[in-house]
Protein backbone atom coordinates (compact mmCIF):
# COMPACT_ATOMS: atom_id res chain seq x y z
CA UNK A 1 0.00 0.00 0.00
CA UNK A 2 2.99 2.31 0.89
CA UNK A 3 3.91 1.93 -2.93
CA UNK A 4 0.97 2.74 -4.62
CA UNK A 5 0.12 5.60 -2.26
CA UNK A 6 3.63 6.98 -3.22
CA UNK A 7 2.90 6.45 -6.78
CA UNK A 8 -0.32 8.42 -6.42
CA UNK A 9 1.76 11.32 -4.94
CA UNK A 10 3.87 11.18 -7.82
CA UNK A 11 0.89 11.10 -10.20
CA UNK A 12 -0.93 13.86 -8.88
CA UNK A 13 2.50 16.04 -8.19
CA UNK A 14 0.97 19.00 -10.37
CA UNK A 15 -2.49 19.25 -8.22
CA UNK A 16 -0.39 18.94 -4.95
CA UNK A 17 2.11 21.56 -5.74
CA UNK A 18 -0.93 23.75 -7.10
CA UNK A 19 -2.23 23.37 -3.55
CA UNK A 20 0.93 23.00 -1.52
CA UNK A 21 3.16 25.93 -2.68
CA UNK A 22 0.16 28.37 -2.04
CA UNK A 23 -0.13 27.35 1.26
CA UNK A 24 3.51 26.25 2.86
CA UNK A 25 1.84 27.78 6.42
CA UNK A 26 -0.75 25.14 6.04
CA UNK A 27 1.23 22.16 5.63
CA UNK A 28 3.62 23.39 7.96
CA UNK A 29 4.22 23.12 11.20
CA UNK A 30 2.77 26.99 11.88
CA UNK A 31 -0.92 27.48 13.20
CA UNK A 32 -3.59 28.16 11.00
CA UNK A 33 -4.53 31.54 10.58
CA UNK A 34 -6.99 33.72 8.06
CA UNK A 35 -4.36 34.03 5.97
CA UNK A 36 -3.51 30.58 5.22
CA UNK A 37 -7.45 29.50 5.13
CA UNK A 38 -7.94 31.87 2.24
CA UNK A 39 -4.81 30.54 0.37
CA UNK A 40 -6.32 26.86 0.79
CA UNK A 41 -9.33 28.28 -0.46
CA UNK A 42 -7.91 29.68 -3.53
CA UNK A 43 -6.41 26.31 -4.17
CA UNK A 44 -8.92 23.84 -3.64
CA UNK A 45 -10.98 26.19 -6.02
CA UNK A 46 -7.66 26.17 -8.70
CA UNK A 47 -7.33 22.59 -8.31
CA UNK A 48 -11.11 22.19 -9.72
CA UNK A 49 -12.69 20.49 -6.18
CA UNK A 50 -15.77 22.40 -6.70
CA UNK A 51 -17.82 25.05 -4.48
CA UNK A 52 -19.21 22.28 -2.23
CA UNK A 53 -15.83 20.35 -1.69
CA UNK A 54 -13.97 23.63 -1.03
CA UNK A 55 -16.56 25.02 1.64
CA UNK A 56 -16.84 21.65 3.60
CA UNK A 57 -13.19 21.59 3.71
CA UNK A 58 -12.67 25.06 4.83
CA UNK A 59 -15.94 24.66 7.56
CA UNK A 60 -14.26 21.85 8.65
CA UNK A 61 -11.20 22.78 9.08
CA UNK A 62 -12.21 25.86 11.21
CA UNK A 63 -14.26 24.09 13.35
CA UNK A 64 -11.04 22.35 14.23
CA UNK A 65 -9.37 25.63 14.57
CA UNK A 66 -12.58 26.65 17.04
CA UNK A 67 -11.43 24.00 19.04
CA UNK A 68 -7.62 23.91 18.76
CA UNK A 69 -6.22 27.31 18.41
CA UNK A 70 -3.04 25.45 17.99
CA UNK A 71 -3.83 23.15 14.99
CA UNK A 72 -1.17 22.92 12.78
CA UNK A 73 -0.77 22.22 9.15
CA UNK A 74 -0.58 18.70 8.73
CA UNK A 75 -3.67 18.29 11.02
CA UNK A 76 -5.51 20.57 9.14
CA UNK A 77 -4.20 18.39 5.78
CA UNK A 78 -6.17 15.05 7.87
CA UNK A 79 -8.94 16.94 8.09
CA UNK A 80 -9.33 17.55 4.49
CA UNK A 81 -8.16 14.17 3.09
CA UNK A 82 -11.12 12.73 5.47
CA UNK A 83 -13.27 15.15 4.13
CA UNK A 84 -12.19 14.31 0.37
CA UNK A 85 -12.78 10.30 1.84
CA UNK A 86 -16.40 10.43 2.88
CA UNK A 87 -17.48 12.42 -0.55
CA UNK A 88 -16.01 9.94 -2.26
CA UNK A 89 -17.18 7.07 -0.35
CA UNK A 90 -18.26 4.50 -2.88
CA UNK A 91 -16.44 5.85 -5.39
CA UNK A 92 -13.91 2.86 -6.77
CA UNK A 93 -15.20 0.66 -9.02
CA UNK A 94 -13.99 -2.77 -8.46
CA UNK A 95 -14.16 -5.47 -11.83
CA UNK A 96 -16.47 -8.62 -10.36
CA UNK A 97 -15.65 -11.97 -11.52
CA UNK A 98 -16.38 -12.53 -14.77
CA UNK A 99 -18.68 -15.43 -16.12
CA UNK A 100 -17.66 -18.48 -16.89
CA UNK A 101 -20.14 -19.10 -19.91
CA UNK A 102 -19.06 -15.77 -22.16
CA UNK A 103 -16.51 -13.18 -22.14
CA UNK A 104 -17.34 -10.07 -20.15
CA UNK A 105 -17.49 -7.17 -22.82
CA UNK A 106 -16.23 -3.46 -21.87
CA UNK A 107 -16.88 -1.02 -24.24
CA UNK A 108 -14.52 2.30 -23.43
CA UNK A 109 -16.70 5.43 -24.65
CA UNK A 110 -15.19 8.87 -24.78
CA UNK A 111 -14.12 11.97 -27.40
CA UNK A 112 -10.96 12.26 -29.34
CA UNK A 113 -8.35 12.96 -27.36
CA UNK A 114 -9.36 11.82 -24.21
CA UNK A 115 -6.78 8.59 -24.37
CA UNK A 116 -9.31 6.19 -24.97
CA UNK A 117 -7.22 4.32 -27.30
CA UNK A 118 -4.06 4.22 -25.14
CA UNK A 119 -6.24 2.95 -22.17
CA UNK A 120 -7.98 0.46 -23.73
CA UNK A 121 -4.52 -1.14 -24.28
CA UNK A 122 -3.50 -0.53 -21.00
CA UNK A 123 -6.57 -1.84 -19.11
CA UNK A 124 -5.95 -5.14 -21.49
CA UNK A 125 -2.37 -5.20 -20.39
CA UNK A 126 -3.46 -4.80 -16.85
CA UNK A 127 -6.07 -7.63 -16.88
CA UNK A 128 -3.31 -10.18 -18.97
CA UNK A 129 -0.93 -9.52 -16.21
CA UNK A 130 -3.44 -11.08 -13.61
CA UNK A 131 -3.86 -13.65 -15.42
CA UNK A 132 -6.96 -12.97 -17.36
CA UNK A 133 -7.53 -14.07 -21.16
CA UNK A 134 -8.59 -10.74 -23.01
CA UNK A 135 -9.55 -9.66 -26.41
CA UNK A 136 -9.28 -6.06 -27.87
CA UNK A 137 -11.35 -5.02 -30.34
CA UNK A 138 -10.24 -2.05 -33.13
CA UNK A 139 -13.78 -0.36 -33.03
CA UNK A 140 -12.49 2.81 -34.16
CA UNK A 141 -12.56 2.27 -37.57
CA UNK A 142 -13.17 6.10 -38.57
CA UNK A 143 -9.86 6.86 -37.52
CA UNK A 144 -6.84 4.83 -39.00
CA UNK A 145 -4.46 6.57 -36.87
CA UNK A 146 -6.53 4.72 -34.14
CA UNK A 147 -6.56 1.33 -35.99
CA UNK A 148 -2.47 1.85 -35.84
CA UNK A 149 -2.03 2.93 -32.64
CA UNK A 150 -4.11 0.39 -31.18
CA UNK A 151 -1.96 -2.18 -33.00
CA UNK A 152 1.29 -0.73 -31.82
CA UNK A 153 0.14 -1.19 -27.91
CA UNK A 154 -0.56 -4.76 -28.82
CA UNK A 155 2.77 -5.85 -30.52
CA UNK A 156 4.22 -3.91 -27.51
CA UNK A 157 2.04 -5.71 -24.65
CA UNK A 158 1.48 -8.59 -27.02
CA UNK A 159 -2.03 -8.16 -26.72
CA UNK A 160 -4.30 -10.00 -28.82
CA UNK A 161 -6.68 -7.38 -31.67
CA UNK A 162 -9.13 -7.78 -33.48
CA UNK A 163 -8.98 -4.84 -36.58
CA UNK A 164 -10.20 -4.56 -40.03
CA UNK A 165 -9.68 -1.46 -42.73
CA UNK A 166 -10.64 2.35 -42.01
CA UNK A 167 -14.22 2.77 -42.55
CA UNK A 168 -15.38 -0.69 -41.91
CA UNK A 169 -18.82 -1.07 -40.03
CA UNK A 170 -17.49 -0.74 -36.26
CA UNK A 171 -20.06 -2.93 -35.05
CA UNK A 172 -19.08 -5.71 -37.58
CA UNK A 173 -15.88 -5.89 -36.28
CA UNK A 174 -17.11 -6.11 -32.29
CA UNK A 175 -19.29 -9.21 -33.51
CA UNK A 176 -16.19 -10.55 -35.02
CA UNK A 177 -14.21 -9.59 -31.57
CA UNK A 178 -16.98 -11.44 -29.27
CA UNK A 179 -17.25 -14.74 -31.71
CA UNK A 180 -13.58 -14.42 -31.32
CA UNK A 181 -13.33 -13.85 -27.83
CA UNK A 182 -15.82 -16.55 -27.15
CA UNK A 183 -14.10 -18.81 -29.51
CA UNK A 184 -10.74 -18.56 -27.82
CA UNK A 185 -12.06 -18.77 -23.78
CA UNK A 186 -11.18 -15.22 -23.59
CA UNK A 187 -12.25 -13.87 -19.81
CA UNK A 188 -12.57 -9.78 -20.94
CA UNK A 189 -13.58 -8.48 -24.65
CA UNK A 190 -12.12 -4.66 -24.48
CA UNK A 191 -14.22 -2.89 -27.53
CA UNK A 192 -12.39 0.45 -28.27
CA UNK A 193 -14.88 2.68 -29.76
CA UNK A 194 -14.41 5.76 -32.23
CA UNK A 195 -13.79 8.93 -30.26
CA UNK A 196 -16.61 11.13 -30.84
CA UNK A 197 -17.97 14.27 -29.32
CA UNK A 198 -21.00 14.02 -27.87
CA UNK A 199 -23.21 16.60 -29.75
CA UNK A 200 -22.80 14.32 -33.15
CA UNK A 201 -26.06 12.40 -32.86
CA UNK A 202 -24.80 9.93 -35.68
CA UNK A 203 -21.50 8.94 -33.79
CA UNK A 204 -23.94 8.35 -30.98
CA UNK A 205 -25.95 6.03 -33.01
CA UNK A 206 -22.40 4.59 -33.83
CA UNK A 207 -22.28 3.66 -30.56
CA UNK A 208 -25.93 1.82 -29.96
CA UNK A 209 -25.76 -0.40 -32.93
CA UNK A 210 -22.44 -1.54 -31.52
CA UNK A 211 -24.63 -2.48 -28.02
CA UNK A 212 -27.07 -4.31 -30.19
CA UNK A 213 -24.92 -6.17 -32.64
CA UNK A 214 -22.99 -6.99 -29.04
CA UNK A 215 -26.45 -8.25 -27.80
CA UNK A 216 -27.34 -10.69 -30.46
CA UNK A 217 -24.61 -12.86 -28.92
CA UNK A 218 -25.04 -12.11 -25.28
CA UNK A 219 -28.10 -9.86 -24.05
CA UNK A 220 -26.19 -8.54 -21.38
CA UNK A 221 -23.28 -7.02 -23.65
CA UNK A 222 -21.65 -4.69 -23.29
CA UNK A 223 -21.78 -5.73 -19.39
CA UNK A 224 -19.78 -2.36 -18.48
CA UNK A 225 -19.92 1.26 -20.49
CA UNK A 226 -16.99 3.60 -19.13
CA UNK A 227 -16.65 6.95 -20.43
CA UNK A 228 -12.80 7.82 -20.65
CA UNK A 229 -12.58 11.31 -19.77
CA UNK A 230 -9.18 13.93 -20.04
CA UNK A 231 -8.75 15.34 -16.50
CA UNK A 232 -7.04 17.67 -17.85
CA UNK A 233 -10.67 18.86 -18.71
CA UNK A 234 -11.39 19.61 -15.08
CA UNK A 235 -15.39 20.32 -14.65
CA UNK A 236 -16.32 21.03 -18.27
CA UNK A 237 -15.93 16.84 -18.29
CA UNK A 238 -18.91 16.51 -16.39
CA UNK A 239 -21.88 18.03 -19.23
CA UNK A 240 -19.45 15.64 -21.49
CA UNK A 241 -20.73 13.02 -19.01
CA UNK A 242 -24.06 13.85 -18.50
CA UNK A 243 -24.61 13.41 -22.30
CA UNK A 244 -22.90 9.51 -22.45
CA UNK A 245 -24.89 8.47 -19.09
CA UNK A 246 -28.25 9.48 -20.79
CA UNK A 247 -27.59 8.07 -24.37
CA UNK A 248 -25.41 5.22 -23.41
CA UNK A 249 -26.34 4.61 -19.21
CA UNK A 250 -22.39 4.75 -18.36
CA UNK A 251 -21.42 2.01 -15.78
CA UNK A 252 -18.24 3.33 -14.92
CA UNK A 253 -15.32 6.41 -15.51
CA UNK A 254 -11.66 6.04 -16.19
CA UNK A 255 -9.94 9.69 -15.49
CA UNK A 256 -6.75 10.03 -17.55
CA UNK A 257 -4.03 12.46 -17.74
CA UNK A 258 -4.31 13.55 -13.95
CA UNK A 259 0.09 13.44 -13.96
CA UNK A 260 -0.20 16.52 -16.52
CA UNK A 261 -2.72 18.60 -14.86
CA UNK A 262 -3.11 20.65 -11.72
CA UNK A 263 -6.78 20.34 -11.88
CA UNK A 264 -6.96 16.63 -9.76
CA UNK A 265 -9.75 17.99 -7.86
CA UNK A 266 -12.05 17.27 -10.65
CA UNK A 267 -12.53 13.29 -9.99
CA UNK A 268 -14.83 14.64 -6.67
CA UNK A 269 -16.82 16.90 -9.14
CA UNK A 270 -17.47 14.19 -11.97
CA UNK A 271 -18.38 12.00 -9.02
CA UNK A 272 -20.77 14.46 -7.22
CA UNK A 273 -22.74 15.04 -10.01
CA UNK A 274 -23.15 11.91 -11.60
CA UNK A 275 -22.42 9.30 -8.94
CA UNK A 276 -20.64 6.81 -11.44
CA UNK A 277 -17.80 4.57 -10.04
CA UNK A 278 -14.30 5.70 -10.80
CA UNK A 279 -12.41 2.51 -12.01
CA UNK A 280 -8.98 3.80 -13.17
CA UNK A 281 -7.01 6.67 -13.37
CA UNK A 282 -4.03 7.51 -15.74
CA UNK A 283 -1.07 8.83 -13.75
CA UNK A 284 1.21 8.65 -16.62
CA UNK A 285 2.41 7.41 -19.94
CA UNK A 286 3.60 3.67 -19.27
CA UNK A 287 1.47 1.18 -19.23
CA UNK A 288 1.55 0.58 -15.10
CA UNK A 289 0.77 3.94 -15.00
CA UNK A 290 -3.23 2.93 -15.53
CA UNK A 291 -4.20 2.07 -11.70
CA UNK A 292 -7.30 1.29 -9.92
CA UNK A 293 -8.74 4.28 -8.22
CA UNK A 294 -8.10 4.31 -4.77
CA UNK A 295 -10.52 6.85 -2.30
CA UNK A 296 -8.09 6.82 0.24
CA UNK A 297 -4.85 7.13 -1.62
CA UNK A 298 -5.72 10.06 -3.51
CA UNK A 299 -7.02 11.86 -0.70
CA UNK A 300 -3.62 11.65 0.96
CA UNK A 301 -1.97 12.09 -1.77
CA UNK A 302 -3.59 15.43 -2.79
CA UNK A 303 -2.94 16.84 0.83
CA UNK A 304 0.12 15.02 1.14
CA UNK A 305 -1.25 12.96 4.39
CA UNK A 306 1.80 10.49 5.52
CA UNK A 307 1.16 7.06 6.55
Amino acid sequence: MFGLLKKFKAGFAKTVAAIGEKTGALFGRKPIDASSLETLEEALYTADFGVETTREILEEIKAAYKKDKELRGQAAAAIGAAVLQRVLAGAEGRLPATAASAPTVIAMIGVNGSGKTTTSAKLAWRLKQEGKGVTLAACDTFRAAAIEQLKVWGQRLELEIVASHTGADSAAVAFDAWQAAKARGRDYLIVDTAGRLHTKSNLMEELAKIRRVLQKHDATAPQHRWLVVDGSLGSNSIEQAKVFHQSFGLTGLVVTKLDGTSRGGAIVGIYRQLKIPIYFIGLGEKAEDLQPFSVDDYAKAVFGVEE
